[in-house]
């Protein structure tokens, strides 16, 4: 290490990297070169790491080797070694960036790829490149590929140990019949146990993805027949469990004994006398959790490394046995590694730790895996929404004292907004219950198969009636003990963190105005106001459909704050925990976020302009008012409407002849600019020629009565108005001194409807458009149906003229029907009235 600022140990478990390397290096680091600290993944590994290298020095925990955890430390001024929990590290890189007084930063079990230790690492290489190029770095791991470790620290030297291991045989138990395959888990470790107790000597760990789990399974090994009759013992193994019950675990035994551990005793710990392994091949990760909005330990299949770690466990000390309650092919089947934490939690945590560092570009630092963007901005809109970043995505004073608190952001803000308003007490209980597992049982049996009474009750404030109720001494039926032990535990931590009180006096009724406030601050985006169509159903500020377990108490409130929703169906999410908030509350805690607008739309169900000043927070609608729009707010709309449905404009007679006039003089004058007026070039252009004639305009009836002919005409200039009553004109004179209309709509022609009697003696069809058109003459009938239909007037007259005559002379004797009409007096009039 004196020759290189950066190692990679590769060591399989049980190698010794964990107790042995850190102390080996005691001699190649004086103490005045300064500590070197250990980082741990988990709590338990950090504490027992710490005390057997103490022990191995014949020293306590405190002295040469100590140890820093959540709510716990152990170290004096003659700590060289400190063993740490990853958000140790992490907060003290925030307080003192340079790591005054410290020679070397250990990254032990960095396989595991925790959020944490990846942050931590980018933060030491910044500080390595930018202020301590003398800060060494070592990283251990049992299972990481590490070829791309050693290229991040410029190609560092990797350190490979074999290790000793001995053989161990291995059984998948499912295969021993369908029934072991459809069995419940406490079911299957104890059919698992029996066999192993009958064909094994040795001590027997069974590895278990959580607390509750292990309880249930513990209550019915300590009950087993084989286990009393033989003295066998059992031990669970966790973080939570005090320090005693975990020693109990790890240190030889009088008699034969079995452990029941998670994932802690993966690598990490050892547990003396082991040489039977049973292996359920489940284990908690951090993950994000959609229904809470926060990361959450969930229950997932181990990663085929992880499944190879635990079987060696039963090899550390002797020849062992492996029992996997699990199939080959489900073994087979299993991902190669687990995937960092980084790729799939809440990024919010790691985005405010870096906004307090002073990065907004992950990319300005050097990382293993990046932080997918998806996930970052997703993060700087929460951190933004919880008032820890500013605009421009620097931290505020609000996210610094958030960063302070061991607590996912959401809730670090919960209890800074606890401490600004006096509720410190309540603040820690609501902390403590969002992050421990709920203590109000479910029906049935969960997970664990720890048995229930009755469903659950969405509202959080009998959680915390619930929790003061067993913290004064009373009976709280349907409430699981070993979770009110873990909230109590955290929530007392917690309290003393902000205030230094050794213990928790929150007691009496709970303040339903200082719970919603205090929920408000941390999930400003689980506000939702109860839609009308039914009771229970809300709508969130982040335009979420939820609705609430049947039977809750809630249904019927006008606001809640969703705190944990699951997928639901059809798109429609269910409410398992809320709290009811008051309007007032909502007003005052999210001001700064409540917007307020002028929303004018048209309403096609109504046929007309809807408009009203909205007050909302995100999607929730908290007041309307209408109003009355003026009219440049509201044409914009209508025209919008209009383009949609021009159906609903009345073209009249005459707004139709202007149509066909001006296509004419398009079509005849084509290098002219003539504006096209057809309805599809007007429903394009519906804004530019009809926007400025709405005024008053907000209803389907009002846009009926519209007279569209100023405003086509308006599309004209002035000259082409002017050529269009010279070229196109609406009416013609006639021989008999009539002026007779012409009509430009039915086709591309104009007609002329006109009496032959009015037309007698003209040769020549009439022509328009300055003789460029003849019109198309329909010579009617006294009856006004046409006779004939042309656009020669001579040939008329010369040809079937005759005929004409013969059959309508009979039919309209008073009308003139002369045997020569080129001589005849054109007239409009009968013989009678022109006699």
């Amino acid at each position: 290490m004196d020759r290189h600022s950066a190692v990679v140990l590769h060591a399989p478990p049980g190698a010794g990297k964990t107790t042995r390397v850190p102390l080996a290096l005691l001699d190649i680091f004086p103490p005045k070169a300064g500590r070197i600290i250990m980082l741990e993944p988990r709590r338990i590994a950090a504490v027992s790491a710490a005390r057997w290298m103490a022990q191995t020095l014949g020293e306590q925990a405190g002295e040469t080797v100590g140890y820093s955890i959540r709510f716990e430390s152990r170290v004096s001024a003659k700590t060289r070694i400190e063993v740490v929990t990853e958000g140790i590290l992490t907060r003290r890189l925030q307080a003192d960036p340079g790591l005054d007084g410290v020679a070397m930063v250990i990254f032990d079990e960095f396989h595991e790829r925790s959020l944490h230790a990846d942050l931590a690492l980018a933060l030491c290489l910044d500080v390595r490149r930018n202020l301590r190029d003398d800060l060494k770095l070592l990283v251990m791991s049992a299972t990481l590929d590490v070829e791309p470790i050693a290229a991040l620290f410029d190609n560092a030297p990797v350190i490979t140990s074999v290790g000793k291991a001995f053989p161990v045989e291995e059984r998948f138990f499912p295969e021993s019949g369908r029934a072991m395959r459809t069995a419940s888990l406490a079911e299957r470790v104890t059919e698992a146990v029996r066999t192993a107790l009958s064909e094994t000597s040795g001590d027997i760990l069974v590895f278990l993805p959580g607390a509750g789990e292990i309880r249930a399974c513990a209550a019915v090994l300590g009950s087993l027949k084989e286990c009393r009759e033989s003295g066998v013992t059992v031990h669970p193994l966790y973080g939570d469990l005090p320090f005693e019950e975990q020693e109990r675990a790890m240190l030889p035994a009088a008699h034969r004994k079995i452990v029941l551990a998670t994932n802690i005793a993966e690598t990490s710990l050892t547990i003396e006398g082991i040489t039977v392994v049973i292996d359920s091949g489940l284990t908690r990760r951090l993950q994000y959790d959609p229904a809470t909005g926060m990361n959450r330990l969930i229950t997932v299949s181990v990663s085929k490394a992880s499944a190879e770690q635990r079987k060696g466990r039963a090899g550390r000390l002797a020849p062992g046995r492996c029992y996997r309650l699990y199939s080959r092919h489900t073994f087979n089947a299993m991902l190669p590694f687990a995937p960092p934490e980084l790729l799939v939690s809440d990024l919010s945590a790691l985005v405010l730790e870096l906004a307090v560092w002073g990065v907004r570009d992950p990319s300005t630092l050097s990382w293993l895996d990046a932080p997918p963007a998806a996930a970052w901005e997703s993060a700087c809109r929460l951190l933004a929404d919880l008032g820890a970043l500013d605009t421009s995505g620097a931290v505020t004073a609000t996210g610094k004292a958030m960063a302070r608190l061991p607590l996912h952001p959401r809730l670090a803000r919960l209890m800074v907004r606890a401490g600004e308003i006096g509720a410190a007490d309540l603040g820690a209980d609501l902390a403590a219950l969002l992050s421990e597992r709920d203590p109000l049982r479910r029906s049935g049996l969960d997970h664990s198969g720890l048995p229930g009474s009755r469903a659950r009750e969405a509202d959080i404030a009998e959680r915390i009636d619930m929790l003061r109720a067993w913290r004064n001494g009373n009976d709280v039926p349907h409430a699981d003990r070993w979770a009110l032990r873990a909230v109590e535990r955290a929530a007392r931590q917690l309290l003393r963190l902000v205030k230094g009180k050794q213990g928790n006096g929150a007691a009496g009724m709970v303040d339903p105005d200082l719970l919603s406030r205090l929920l408000t601050s941390a999930f400003p985006d689980r506000i939702g106001r109860r839609r009308e169509e039914g009771e229970g159903r809300f709508v969130l500020t982040q335009g979420r459909g939820v609705r609430l377990s049947p039977g809750s108490s809630l249904g019927r409130s006008p606001f809640i704050i969703a705190l944990t929703v699951d997928a639901g169906e059809k798109g429609e999410g269910i409410v398992h925990l809320a709290a009811p908030v008051a309007e007032a509350v909502i007003r005052e805690e999210c001001a700064e976020r409540i917007e307020t607008e002028r929303t004018i739309s048209w309403e096609r169900r109504e046929g007309r302009i809807s408009a009203a000043v909205e007050e909302r927070l995100g999607a929730v609608l908290l007041s309307t008012k209408p109003f009355v729009p003026d009219d440049d707010e509201a044409a914009p709309l209508v025209a919008e409407a209009i383009r949609s449905n021009l159906g609903m404009l009345t073209f009249s007679r005459e707004a139709r002849q202007l149509q066909g006039r001006v296509a004419l003089l398009r079509t005849t004058f084509p290098e002219e600019t003539w504006p096209d007026l057809s309805e599809y070039r007007l429903i394009a252009t519906v804004e530019e020629w009809l926007l400025p004639w709405l005024g008053g305009v907000r209803t389907v009836q009002d846009i009926a009565r519209l007279d569209l002919v100023p405003a086509l005409k308006a599309l004209l200039s002035w000259e082409q108005q002017r050529l269009l009553d010279e070229r196109a004109p609406s009416h013609l004179p006639v021989p008999s001194g009539h002026r007779v209309a012409l009509d430009y709509t039915q086709g591309a022609v104009p007609v002329l409807a006109v009496k032959p009697q009015e037309m007698f003696g003209l040769a020549d069809t009439p022509v328009i458009a300055e003789g460029r058109v003849k019109v198309l003459l329909h010579l009617l009938s006294p009856a006004r149906r046409p006779l004939q239909i042309t656009q020669d007037l001579k040939g008329f007259w010369n040809g079937s003229y005759q005929q004409v005559k013969k059959e309508m002379k009979g039919r309209y004797p008073k009308h003139p029907w002369p045997d020569d009409p080129w001589n005849a007096a054109p007239t409009r009039k009968t013989k009678q009235r022109g006699s």
